[in-house]
This record gives structure tokens, sequence and C-alpha cells, in this order.
């Protein structure tokens, strides 16, 4: 009830400041001080309703929206007392707002609903159909347009925005010179119309010869009905006529003719049209007037980037930001409802998209139903299935049976409009896995050539369904993704999901085993995709394409979504593969949850492919795929502490690649059987990584046996066996920097360990030394995790020795640094640890 009673009382106060500088304030005011004088005496009333009008006109004359906002909030205030001690106030108030709003359409606003009531063609019980026609009111020769429909609900925020549109529109009008032609274009149900009249109604002392207004979402539903092309223009000429007092007896029949008796009609007057919802530059073109300060203030959910060559300025609306959206939930469901449940109301936010339409939906569904909370609408938002579904009022407000308002009809009203490729893409779009992506991947879900889908992507742009960042990706907001989603399901065949996530993957998966194998063309593959390769491009292979390893990073979040869609629809021939090139960027950025998801998928398609496999290369592929895939899951599996289950993943990774022949893959299961075993058995550690050693050279693979190497060199110095392992190391540090595509990273991690061994030596000079030139080259080859661990070391020896102190803390800053960009749990430990060589 609560929550009810803020909410008329916002409405209310709105209305009420709409309502001080127009026509109709005389005759309001009279009801006002009746309706407020339940509390005091009438006069006492009637001065305090004068003082706040003729404050507001003084806000309004300065440009001054904090105070007219702070009148606002003063009335709602002041109304909700009234409501709470009187609850017979409320009937009365609600009566006067439908009053006061039967001028009002039923147009959605800034994702609001204007309330007034429509009885025609409504339904009685008994049988009876009635209509109550409109009435015609007689004609006041004297009397300005002030045809804007007052806004009756809050208007929350923008006051950069508004402050931004009254620079530019209301510029002409205050030098009296000039005509400003302003477009506000955004997504469906930003707010772009109840920004619109916000201002309007605010610059009322800027248009001494009125404001004139056209709905050209109304006009574009009769021109369908009427089938006549630029019927809707024609129609708005003649509605802006007639209020320039044109009778429909001297009404020219022609566009062109009602264009110059326009012109001719505004030539001295000093107007504000607001074309509102317009779809076409050619639908504004006619209507600016030519009087000097007169204004036109476009909303658009397109950009009509054209009309700058006629001079016009665009604002882009944007969805509120966390803040903002919360002011808008505050002012329809009431501050303590929000305070009270704060999480859930941010996260109503979030879910919504910060889409202000979303959110007045959302506010409408707390305040009607008495047993819903916060906290369980949030809970239904979540599933993304049915999201959309959650956003609408079914019948709300005199929608006619089986309609109803919802953030889905209002996309759909745009979407409608697109051209059919346009439209195809869109729907495609809504079912791509990641919500960013380039051109080239828009082509490929599409099955286009990039440029008719660069083509189609200004089309999707222009209607605000697309936006492009600085970062060459374009994005759609979620809940235009789940329309175009719902469009999908309802209009393509039932195969072209699974059909464009094939195509998508793949793509990804070229592009992956490009950047792998730029970043080094040595390393154990088991997926052969020479075939698909053969026939690609390579981006990576000229001068000036992109980083292989920035390319991953930046498309991470992408490829691990590729990944989860195309093993939802069992393409585990594209999805093991496509998992094992990704582990490519792990090896350097430890995303350890990101690495082990996408492992994770990648060994339940290579078991899911052993168990179909039918012919022997079939089986053996599945097995060696099985058996890579699980030995690399080990290893973010043991750096986010899950040991036990890294050593049941390495020891069936060790049955199925000792059924191949396949001598690297074998020697590499039992490198990554010597790395668990440091952890849990260092004794077994050393005979696993001298029999990697003896399967790498038995294959011929001289990297691999420079790698083993290095990690039984590490074993060694964990035994004591110093003089041998540092030996090991040197030949390991050697090997792997004298081949013919040498591995300054791998080169590096072993002179890191020299240092270890130096420092369990007690040589502290030749230790630091070594980890310091570890460092250095570890950072330049971006391994952000192998850094971090040489820096802790260094630490280490530091505070054992007391040397070095000047470097402690820097060394230490980078480590927790590196450990918490990358996840590692370890970050945590290092972090206190700093803290406390601060104290």
């Amino acid at each position: 009830m609560e929550a009810e009673l803020a909410a008329l009382a916002a409405s209310g106060a709105t209305t009420l400041v709409g309502l001080m500088i127009s026509d109709s304030w005389t005759s309001a005011k009279e009801r006002l001080t009746r309706f407020l004088a339940r509390r005091r005496s009438a006069g006492d009333a009637e001065e305090e309703l004068q003082a706040a009008s003729e404050e507001l006109a003084r806000a309004r004359a300065a440009g001054d929206t904090a105070a007219e906002e702070e009148i606002e909030a003063d009335w709602r205030q002041r109304l909700l007392v009234v409501l709470r001690e009187e609850p017979a106030a409320a009937v009365e108030l609600r009566s006067l707002l439908a009053e006061w709003a039967g001028n009002v359409s039923h147009t959605v606003i800034s994702g609001g609903v204007n309330h007034s009531p429509a009885f025609q063609g409504a339904q009685i019980h008994g049988g009876i159909t009635f209509n109550v026609p409109a009435a015609t009111p007689t004609a006041d020769e004297t009397a300005r347009p002030d045809q804007v429909p007052v806004l009756t609900v809050p208007f929350s925020n923008r006051r950069r925005e508004i402050s931004l549109l009254d620079a530019m529109c209301g510029a002409a009008a205050r030098r009296q010179s000039g005509v400003d032609v302003t477009v506000v274009g955004g997504l469906p149900g930003v707010g772009k119309s109840a920004m619109a009249r916000k201002w309007a109604s605010m610059s009322r002392q800027l248009f001494p010869d009125g404001q004139l207004y056209v709905d050209f979402a109304a006009l574009r539903d009769q021109a369908v009905t009427g089938g006549t092309v630029g019927a809707d223009v024609s129609e708005a000429l003649a509605m802006v006529l007639r209020s320039l007092k044109v009778s429909d007896a001297g009404m020219p029949a022609s566009l062109a003719e009602r264009t110059n008796l326009f012109r001719s009609r505004s030539a001295d007057q000093r107007l504000l049209l607001v074309l509102d919802d317009v779809s076409q530059p050619a639908q504004v073109r006619p209507l600016i007037p030519k009087g000097p300060g007169s204004a036109v203030l476009v909303t658009s959910h397109g950009k009509l980037g054209e009309l700058v060559l006629d001079g016009a300025q665009l604002i882009s609306l944007e969805p509120l930001d966390a803040e903002g959206g919360l002011a808008l939930l505050a002012d329809r469901c009431g501050e303590e409802a929000v305070a009270a449940e704060r999480a859930a109301a941010e996260r109503l936010v979030e879910l919504c998209g910060g889409l202000p339409v979303a959110l007045q939906i959302a506010a409408a569904r707390l305040i009607t139903d008495d047993g819903l909370t916060m906290t369980s609408l949030s809970e239904e938002l979540e599933d993304e299935a049915g999201r959309l579904a959650a956003l609408a009022l079914p019948g709300f407000q005199g929608a006619l049976p089986g309609e109803e308002y919802s953030v889905s009809a209002l996309l759909g009203s745009s979407y409608r409009l697109l051209p059919p490729d346009a439209a195809r893409l869109y729907r495609l779009l809504g079912w791509l896995p990641t919500g960013a992506f380039d051109a080239g991947v828009a082509a490929v879900a599409a099955d286009l050539d990039t440029p008719s889908a660069k083509r189609l992507l200004r089309t999707l742009m222009t209607a605000s369904f697309v936006e492009a960042g600085r970062d060459g990706r374009y994005r759609m907001h979620d809940l235009v993704r789940l329309h175009a989603r719902e469009r999908a399901a309802e209009e393509e065949p039932p195969a072209e999901e699974k059909a464009m996530t094939r195509r998508v993957a793949t793509h990804y998966l070229v592009l992956a085993a490009f950047a792998d194998r730029a970043l080094r063309k040595e390393r154990l593959r088991i997926a052969d995709l020479s075939p698909l390769l053969r026939t690609a491009d390579d981006p990576f292979a000229v001068g000036t394409g992109p980083s292989p390893l920035e390319w991953l990073d930046a498309e991470r979040h992408a490829i691990l979504a590729v990944l989860r869609a195309a093993s939802r629809h069992r393409l585990h021939s594209l999805v093991w593969p496509l998992a094992e090139a990704f582990t490519a960027l792990f090896l350097r950025h430890r995303y350890l949850e990101a690495w082990k998801e996408s492992l994770e998928l990648g060994v339940a398609s290579a078991a899911a492919l052993a168990e179909s496999a039918e012919t022997a290369n079939e089986i053996a592929e599945a097995a060696q795929a099985e058996a890579r895939l699980r030995s690399l899951l080990s290893r973010p599996l043991m750096d986010l502490g899950e040991t036990a289950l890294a050593g049941r993943e390495l020891r069936t990774a060790a049955a199925r690649a000792e059924v191949t022949d396949h001598l690297t893959l074998r020697a590499s299961v039992q490198e990554f059987l010597g790395r668990y075993l440091d952890r849990v058995d260092p004794a077994q550690a050393v005979p696993a990584y001298r029999r990697s050693y003896e399967l790498n050279k038995e294959a011929g693979q001289g990297r691999g046996a420079a790698i083993a190497a290095y990690f039984l060199g590490c074993a060694l110095d964990a035994r004591g066996e110093y003089a041998e392992a540092l030996e090991t190391l040197r030949m390991a540090h050697h090997d792997l920097l004298a081949r013919e595509e040498p591995d300054p990273r791998m080169a590096a991690r072993a002179m890191a360990a020299i240092g270890a061994v130096h420092d369990h030596l007690g040589a502290t000079a030749e230790a630091v030394r070594a980890l310091r030139e570890a460092v250095r080259v570890l950072e330049e080859e971006k391994a952000t995790h192998y850094e971090a661990e040489a820096l802790v070391t260094l630490v280490d020896i530091a505070e054992r020795t007391g040397s070095y102190q000047d470097s402690v803390r820097g060394w230490l800053t980078r480590a927790v640094t590196l450990h918490e960009a990358n996840g590692n749990p370890l970050a945590e430990d290092l972090r206190r640890r700093l803290e406390n060589l601060v104290r």
C-alpha cells in the first residue's frame, strides 16, 4: 500500500508541476485548493499553490532544472502526507488525475503510460456496446496552441541531457533568429518522448506563439491502413495548419501546397514543433517552420543522420546508469521500498539494462501486485528465456482484449520497420552466443560477405538496435538481444540456430588456431586443422594484423560463450579443437575459471565422440583428444586448489594416452603427471619427468625434451640434489634458446629455477641476478603467472636474508597485481603480506 501511495503522489506532483504553467492552471488551481483545504484553510492552500506556481515560473525562466525538480519533489512529499493521513484523498486525487489527463493520448513515455481512460468500443455486460464520441472543442481564435502532452509520471535523472537539449533546441529562440532542429535518438523505451515533453514544459516562455505536437506512430498506423505513401506527412501538415487557424475548407490537397502554406503561416511566429516517433528524415523537412527563433524537437528510434545536412543537431539518449535506475524505482515505488530491498533493486536495474520502459513495467508490477517483492521479481527476471515475458502488463490501461503493454511489443514496432535483409540479420544476431561481435562474425552468422554485413549493420545502427564501439565491435542491449532471439525462434527455420552456431564456432576455431600457431608453431596439438586452415586467410601473418595474444585476450568472453553454445548443440567435433587452441591464451594469462570451464567443455565433447566413435581412426583421435584435454585441465585445477580432482583427470588422461601410439602425447601426459606429483608425492615426480624426457627424445621432440628437463631440474632441486639440478636446468635453458624457434618464455622459467637453486646453495647474489633476469624476460613475454612466481621468490629471499629491502615492496606489489588480474587465490595471502609490510 505504501508503494502505491508513493506512486500516486509522484504522479500527482508531476501532473501538478506540468499544469502550473499552462492554460488550464486557473481551473486546476481551484480544484487543487479544495483538495488541499482538507488539511488547512482554503486561503492558505490557494496562497501556497500560487507561490509554488510563481517559483516554478522563475525557475523555468532561469533554466534552473534543479530548482524545478526540487519543487516537484516538495509537492510529491506534501501529497504523500495528505494521502497517508486521509484514506479518502487517494480516490479524489485519482479522479483529478484522470480528469486532467483527458487530453493525453495513450502513448508510452519514458517507459511510462498516460492514465487517461478509454471507453470507445468498450464491451459492457449484457452484450451492449457503446461509443463515447470525442467532443468537438469550440475554436478560440485568441488561444495559442499548447499541444505537447503533459508528463504524468515522474521524470527521473537526465539533468545533463536536459541541459544539452536546452542549449541546442533553445538557442535560436533565445537569440530570436534562425531555426533549431534537434533530434533525440535512442532505443525504444529509453525515454526520448519523456525528455522532449519535459523540456517542452520547461520552455513555454521561449515560444510565445505556441507549441505544436505530432505523434508519427499514430499517423504511420493510419497511413498503413490507408495505403497512401506520404500520407503521414501530409496529415501532419494538416494537423499543424489547423492549429494555425487554417480551416478544412482552405486546406490544400497536395503535400507540396501544404508545405508552402505552413511556411507562410509560420513565417512571423516563434513556434516549437515536437515531432514524436519519427522514422524518416522526410517526415521532418516539410515541418520545419520559417519563423525566426522557432525550433523543431524530434524523437526517433533511428539516428536520422541525413538531417545533419539540414543543420540538425543529434542527441543520443542512453539507458540509465545504476544510480539513475534506482532513482526511477524510488520515484515509482517509494524510497522506503528501494531502501528495504536495496540489493534486489540494484539487480532489477541491471536485469532491465537501465531501460526506463522496462523499469516502469517492473515498478507497475510491484505496485499492482501486493504479493510481489523486488527480490522475487529480480529472481523471476534472472531467467533469460522468460525475461521479456515478465516485462509485460497484459491488458494494461485500456489495451484491447489480448493486447499487452510490454518491452517486446515496443521493440516490435521498430522491428517491423526494418528491411527484410536487415531484419534477418537482426534475428540471427539474437542467437549469437556473444554480446560483442565484429562485422566478420556478423557476416558468418548470416552467411553473408563482410561488406554486405557492414551495410546491414549500419541499417541496424540507424534503427538504434545495434551500437558500434571504438574497439571495432558492435553490441546489442540485453533486452534487444532477447527480442531478436524471440523473433528468430518465431520466424527462422528450426535448424537455423544450430547451423548458425556451427558457422560461428568454425569461424572462431580458425582464428584461434591461427593465433595459437602465431604464438608458437612448435607445440603439441592433437587436432589436425590443416584442411580447414589451408583455405582460410591468416590475419596474424601480415604486418598490419592484430597481435595474436591481444586478440585472444579481447575475444576470450566471446570464445567461451561460443564453446558453451556449440556444446549445447552437440557440435563436439568443433568444441574440443577450439578448447585446445584456446589454451594458448591461458598459458600466458591465467584466467583460471575460464580456462577450467573451456577445458571441461572440451573434455566432455571428446568423451562424447569417444562413445559414438565407430572407425579405428575415430576411436584413436577421440582417445588422444581426451588425454590431451584432461592433462591440460589438471593445470587450472591445481592452481585453483582442486588437487584431488586434478589427480583423477591425470589418471584418466594417462590411461587414454597409453593405448595410443602417440609418443609425444604420452610424454606430455607424463610431464603433467610429474607436476601433479610435485604437489602430492615429490619423490615420485622425478621418475615421471625422466619418463617424459625419454619419450620426447624417442619421438624426436627436442623442445618437449628441453621442457621435461626443466621440470626434472626443479624436482631434483626439491629433493636437495642441487648439483644435478643446476646442471639439468642449465641444459634446459640452453636447449630452449638454441632451437630454430627459440622459446624465451620457457627459458626464462628455467632461469628462475636456476636462481632458486643458487639460493638453496647460499649464493644469494647469483640467485637474485638470475631471478631478476627471469622477471625481465617473463614481463616481455607477458607470462604474468610465472613473472609473479619469480617475484615472490625474490621477496622470500629478501625477507629471509634481510637484503634488497628497498625492492621488496615493489616486487610484492607487482606480484599481487598480477595474481589478482589472473584470479589466482594466492593473491589474498600476498595482499596480507603486503599490508603487514606497510605496517
